[in-house]
Parts: C-alpha cells; sequence; structure tokens
C-alpha cells in the first residue's frame, strides 16, 4: 500500500471515529492540525512526511479528556488501526509515542520521547490553540462543560500539576493564562514560532477588550 493509500485510509477512520465529537475536538480540528502540520514540514527536510501525516491524523483520535482521562485509548486505537493497515512497526511505533507525549498537561508534563515529527505535530497542535480559532475553541468546550465565562474571584492556577490540571473546571478565561498565553514561547519549530507570534497577540487583544467590556467601559 503506498503512503498516499494509507493517509487517505487514515482520514476515512479519522473521520468516523470523531462523528459528533465535541466541536473544539472534532473532525476539522484534526484536519487543521494535518494542513498546518504539512506546511510546517515543508521547513523541516529531515523530517518523515508519513509520520508527520499520521501523526497529525491521530493525534485526537481518543482524546483522554473524553474517556474518563483514560491517555491509552488513543495510542491503543491508533496502534490497532495501522496494524491493521500492515504499517511498517517503526512508523507505527513513532507515531503512537508521539500520541502518548503531545499534550500540554499542564505544562508540567515532562515528555518522555521527543522527535522532529513531534515537535512538527505538537506546533501544529497548539497553534489551533490560539488566535481566532482557539479563543473560539476555548469557549466551545467550556460551554460543554458548563464553566463560567468569567470570575474575577477565582484567580488561575498557574502550578498545576497534571492531574490538576485534568480535574480543573476553573472559568473559561482562566484557560488563557493556565495554557494558551504559554504556548508561544513553547513553540519547538521556526515556522512555528513566527505563526504562534501573530496569534498570541490576537488573544492578547481579545482578552483587553473582553475586560473592558466585563467593566462597561468598552
Amino acid at each position: 500500500m503506498s503512503n498516499s493509500e494509507i493517509i487517505e485510509k487514515t482520514i476515512a477512520f479519522v473521520k468516523e471515529a470523531l462523528t459528533n465529537a465535541e466541536g473544539g475536538h472534532d473532525w476539522f480540528h484534526t484536519q487543521r492540525v494535518f494542513k498546518s502540520a504539512l506546511f510546517i514540514a515543508k521547513d523541516e527536510p529531515k523530517a518523515d512526511p508519513l509520520v508527520v501525516g499520521l501523526g497529525a491524523l491521530l493525534h485526537d483520535i481518543a482524546d483522554s479528556k473524553f474517556h474518563d482521562g483514560n491517555e491509552e485509548v488513543g495510542p491503543e486505537m491508533a496502534r490497532g488501526f495501522l496494524g491493521e493497515l500492515g504499517v511498517d512497526k517503526k512508523i507505527t511505533d513513532h507515531v503512537v509515542k508521539i500520541i502518548e507525549n503531545i499534550s500540554f498537561k499542564g505544562g508540567n508534563f515532562k515528555q518522555k520521547f521527543n522527535s522532529l515529527e513531534l515537535d512538527i505535530i505538537q506546533d501544529a497542535d497548539r497553534l489551533d490553540a490560539i488566535g481566532a480559532i482557539g479563543i473560539a475553541r476555548c469557549f466551545n468546550y467550556g460551554g460543554f462543560k458548563n464553566r463560567p465565562l468569567y470570575d474575577p474571584a477565582i484567580p488561575p492556577q498557574l502550578n498545576m500539576s497534571k492531574e490538576e490540571y485534568k480535574k480543573s473546571n476553573s472559568p473559561t478565561i482562566n484557560h488563557f493564562y493556565e495554557k494558551l498565553l504559554l504556548l508561544k514561547d513553547r513553540m519547538n519549530t521556526a515556522t512555528g514560532k513566527e505563526l504562534a507570534g501573530k496569534r498570541h497577540e490576537f488573544m492578547e487583544t481579545f482578552l483587553e477588550q473582553f475586560y473592558g467590556e466585563w467593566e462597561g467601559r468598552r
């Protein structure tokens, strides 16, 4: 089976698996990450294009936040699917390690695996968490979890452990400080850093407007 056929079958698999998924973690999120990863990879010629494509497509196949915090569901689904396709074990192992290590998890999580392909996909995923789409996704998920928009009496928690981060139910605005505004300085690639800078500025402008409106000043 050619690489293009493997990618096509993976796209079909992911679309089916993410039917009715929460709007910020649905097929369109995966599609955006896939496109961004390929765009970033153009400037990283040493990256394996098949690993980048498969890793991007399967990175959120079963996000743990929608599976009672179980972080093994996604990697197991990916491994099983790639095994059925007959994908080389070395590539499969690499993709699974990417899925296991891509998440932010409170920012205090130490990755157990590193690769150029993970750097690229992680940047692509983080880019989709910031900027205009990042803001939209943030509030969509907050609504999905029935969280308040903002509560001045509840400050952001900046040093949460992985478990505290997973269990957090703080107001949506707090998530900007607990994750989104931190991502610009955690990008891996030159292209990712450039794109993140523009999206970061947009979020800062949004927050300034938000607080002004909250206080009735705008």
